[in-house]
């Protein structure tokens, strides 16, 4: 059951949104070798802020999504893309309707 999550939140310096676009969509691609992350979306929550949540059936499967690969790249990219460091919050999940899952 997925009851472990984690939002970041990501704010593009000027004239950077296209390459952090870019950038979440390779984490598309990287996501699919973590065994241990079964729910990964990027997201756009403004023309300049940007999301990734993600989710773990268990504590382990968020610590390794958080010294992973994903993780590392994001750290590396944070200086060039990011006005500011990314924010990292744990979060518990209270409910979940996952539709692919119960076709």
């Amino acid at each position: 059951m997925i009851k472990f999550a984690l939002f970041a939140r990501l704010e593009a310096k000027p004239d950077k949104e296209s390459e952090v676009q870019k950038f979440l969509e390779a984490g598309l691609a990287m996501t699919r070798d973590e065994k241990t992350t079964p729910i990964w979306f990027a997201l756009r929550l403004s023309p300049s802020t940007f999301g990734i949540f993600d989710a773990f059936e268990d504590e382990a499967g968020r610590q390794a999504h958080l010294t992973g690969p994903i993780a590392q790249a994001l750290m590396a990219k944070a200086p060039e893309l990011f006005a500011s460091p990314p924010s990292i919050e744990p979060i518990e999940v209270l409910g979940l309707k996952n539709a692919a899952a119960t076709a």
